[in-house]
């Protein structure tokens, strides 16, 4: 009877752990997203699809589902206000999606860009979002827009990856085949008293990233014939230069290596870690996540900052959208773009 007791005993401390936790692959709460019956306690769970869906899910689609526990909480990736997102946790705001206008450029008031224009348009009816009105496909790949939820990027049964990011294989029951392995990283914490991003708190971006989001974007960025952005490249020493020694328009050159990392301008490399602060070597490489979020923002495209701006301090100006911070508190601070590329010299106010 002792050793059944210690069984027992044993079993529950393993059940109740973190070797059984929601997203682990293992036997989870799979009642947390999973209905067999479509009802509890004589009423149904999901009023809205009242024959159930065919993965007997508690709620209409599963980004839906998703949402229920993340959109205000672990990670809050959907606020309620695209005026007041929670504190940015490094993959952006779906609550932008929400927005009329997220024009900041020049006449943008008079030309909106609306937040369908946001970023991932993901299938979510509860939270009046719904897929791409304007692209059926993403860009620069073939992934269908009107499939694009939560669990396109994300494996809600779980994985080791970063942020549960599916590897190579099948997403989504076979609707779409990823080529390229989840990217190495470690994010910040997505607890409510985990911190929100900061240049010494963030994700840590190791390697693979632009390889990944090339799944399904293809080599939108990696073809020198399109006369695009390089990604997935090492930034070279003088790019690495410039970002060190950055430190704003109006200080273009009074940064140091060792507190360069700017979290609005992210870059790659094995050496980072969450908490550090040192500037990109010769060896760092440029990503897709270095100028956009995984999400949304309210610029469009999911841009870390408007690109059609002048100066960051017009940001929600024109358009009356959720301001991005302007991480050197400067009026007179150009496009971020400078903090790898540095065109504002002449723009730089000499004393």
């Amino acid at each position: 009877m002792r050793k059944l007791l210690l069984l027992v005993g044993a079993l529950c401390f393993a059940i109740g752990g973190n070797a059984f936790a929601f997203h682990d692959a293992g036997v989870a709460d799979c009642a947390g997203c999973h209905t067999m019956h479509n009802s509890e306690g004589g009423k149904l769970v999901d009023p809205d699809s009242p024959d159930g869906n065919p993965w007997l899910l508690k709620d209409a689609t599963p980004s839906d589902v998703c949402l229920s526990c993340h959109a205000s909480r672990q990670g809050a990736v959907f606020g309620t206000d695209p005026l007041a997102p929670p504190p940015e946790k490094g993959g952006g705001n779906f609550v932008f999606l929400l927005e009329d206008n997220i024009n900041d450029g020049h006449g943008g008031a008079t030309s909106p860009i609306s937040g369908d224009a946001a970023g991932h348009n993901i299938d979510a009816p509860s939270r009046g979002v719904g897929p791409d009105g304007t692209l059926l496909k993403a860009p620069g790949g073939d992934f269908p827009s009107s499939s694009l939820g939560c669990s396109s990027c994300h494996d809600p049964h779980g994985n080791t990856s970063f942020r549960l990011l599916y590897g190579t294989g099948d997403v989504q029951d076979g609707l779409y085949t990823f080529a390229n392995p989840a990217p190495e990283a470690v994010g910040i914490s997505l607890s409510s008293g985990g911190g929100a991003e900061a240049n010494g708190n963030h994700t840590a971006y190791l390697s693979g990233m632009s390889g990944w989001c090339g799944n399904c974007h293809g080599d939108f960025h990696n073809n020198a014939a399109k006369m695009v952005h390089p990604s997935g490249e090492a930034l070279g020493g003088t790019v690495a230069n410039i970002y060190n020694l950055y430190n704003g328009t109006v200080d273009i050159t009074g940064g140091n290596q060792a507190m360069a990392y700017l979290a609005a301008v992210p870059f790659e490399d094995p050496s980072v870690t969450t908490t550090s602060t040192a500037g990109p070597s010769a060896t760092s490489k440029v990503m897709c996540l270095s100028c956009h979020r995984a999400h949304a923002t309210s610029a469009p495209n999911a841009g870390r900052w408007d690109f059609n701006m002048t100066l960051v301090a017009e940001d929600g100006m024109e358009s009356g959208s959720y301001a991005i911070p302007n991480p050197y508190n400067n009026p007179n601070q150009r496009s971020l773009c400078n903090k790898c590329h540095a065109k504002d010299v002449n723009d730089e106010i000499i004393p």
